[in-house]
């Protein structure tokens, strides 16, 4: 085990899991020399990264590919103190106190990352985080039931809601899904307290 890690690990032990944590990203691999770690989101909203200083950890899905980790790799810490985290490129870089080389930094490779919701910034009028939409009934206006948001796509201008008919449960094959651009042309309203979102879409579309 590293000592930087070791440290880390320790510091952390008698972390609380937060009720309200959400899975935001993961590590994918170290940066530099210095201990600094290239950071994957998992939406284009990052903000949720950038807005909390206590990210906790898990392992990587098996399931999941990743690169090997070193062979005396040491476990990995459930909570880590964030010092900086900035935009890299089309990445994010981090620094984590108590690691201070590479090698610790190489321990945390594809660990999954969660933040605790309540630390998330606050967003601006008509503004949502992904993760609050996931889960969503979707209505037309004539009251019809869509579906479920199921996730959401990023194109650039704008994001498009996935939403999994009724009936259907995921995984769904790519046909099966309706996707709505998240624009106010098609979005008449979004009610998070009744989890509802009403939207100007026929069930023919």
């Amino acid at each position: 085990m590293t000592e930087s890690i070791a440290k880390t690990s320790a510091a952390a032990d008698d972390a609380a899991w937060p009720d309200d944590a959400i899975e935001v990203g993961r590590v994918l691999d170290a940066w530099g020399i210095k201990g600094g770690v290239k950071v994957q989101a998992y939406s284009a909203d990052a903000e949720a990264l950038f807005g909390s200083r206590r990210w906790f950890l898990q392992p990587p899905e098996t399931d999941k590919p990743m690169m090997a980790k070193p062979a005396k790799a040491a476990a990995i810490p459930r909570l880590i103190k964030i010092t900086s985290v900035r935009d890299h490129g089309e990445g994010i870089v981090a620094t984590i106190q108590g690691v201070t080389d590479r090698n610790g930094a190489e321990a945390l490779r594809g660990a999954r990352i969660f933040v605790s919701r309540s630390t998330f910034p606050s967003a601006d009028p008509d503004e949502y985080y992904w993760v609050d939409l996931i889960g969503l009934s979707v209505v037309n206006r004539q009251g019809e039931a869509l579906g479920t948001v199921e996730g959401l796509l990023d194109t650039g201008p704008h994001s498009v809601l996935r939403i999994i008919p009724a009936g259907l449960t995921a995984p769904v094959k790519p046909d099966q899904e309706r996707l709505v651009p998240f624009v106010a042309a098609f979005v008449d309203d979004v009610d998070l307290e009744q989890r509802l979102i009403t939207v100007d879409w026929g069930l023919d579309y």
